[in-house]
């Protein structure tokens, strides 16, 4: 009696032991990024597709970011008369949040998909096993330098977006709306300070980790049967979206806590 009352499942038992696995791997590649041998080749190249696949797709898709957020800063700053502040409030809002949302966006999407993809193949073509059996650890051969990658196209990426972002907002605010090009520009500095740019690239790296994480964790161990790596690529898209919005909540937190705004 008591050893089927030991071995019940709880609801959500599965998503907790899910959960824990993950949290394992991690801890697993942050310790063998710091150990020898580094697989240098295979960094190389992923990180060199990673950025071939997402690099287009980020500056397109951080274009109508800066747009959007010139755009309603503007409506709102103008009511008040302080329609030339729109520069400020849009430098702030897309280095601190816009930014490195569309680069975990884009970086779990294209990359994270890629690396579950070719992981869970891997896997139902049994080569992992194989790897295992040789004695070769599949996660410091083939995760830790895929993670990397990831982390350090998603920091080369942060920058682009908000460079190409702010762009954006620069062209809506004056082409489209009227706005002063010398009050936009001069406003830069006006909310907006270093710290920012450090946060920025903190979380997309921070971004860059777990999309990874995640994706080698759905392709090492997909669901069976034919669907199987196809629903592991879906799951590892959602969960990813998922887990970047609620790490920029926290780290947004404790960065507003800790660094006080910068005053008028």
């Amino acid at each position: 009696m008591s050893s089927a009352i030991q071995t019940r499942s709880y609801p959500g038992r599965a998503g907790l032991v899910h959960v824990g696995r993950v949290f394992s791997l991690g801890l697993d590649v942050l310790f063998y990024l710091f150990r020898r041998p580094f697989q240098v080749r295979e960094f190389i190249e992923q990180a060199w597709f990673i950025a071939k696949v997402s690099s287009l797709p980020t500056a397109l898709f951080a274009i109508p970011f800066g747009a959007t957020i010139s755009l309603l800063l503007y409506q709102l700053l103008d009511q008040f008369g302080a329609g030339s502040a729109t520069g400020a409030g849009g430098v702030l809002a897309i280095t601190q949040q816009a930014a490195p949302i569309v680069t975990a966006l884009l970086i779990a999407g294209a990359g994270g998909s890629a690396i579950a993809a070719d992981l869970g193949a891997r896997t139902i073509r049994e080569e992992i096993d194989a790897m295992r059996v040789l004695g070769i650890d599949p996660v410091r051969r083939l995760v830790v330098p895929r993670v990397l990658a990831m982390m350090y196209v998603a920091a080369l990426l942060n920058g682009l977006a908000t460079v190409v972002g702010v762009a954006g907002g620069y062209f809506f605010n004056v082409i489209v709306q009227g706005g002063t090009p010398g009050a936009y520009i001069s406003s830069f500095n006006l909310l907006a300070q270093s710290s920012d740019i450090l946060v920025s690239e903190f979380k997309a790296v921070v971004f860059g980790f777990v999309a990874g994480v995640i994706a080698a964790y759905r392709g090492l161990n997909p669901p069976p049967g034919a669907r199987g790596v196809g629903d592991a690529v879906n799951q590892t898209v959602v969960i990813s979206f998922l887990a970047v919005y609620l790490i920029n909540l926290f780290i947004t937190q404790i960065y507003l806590l800790v660094v006080p705004p910068k005053g008028l």
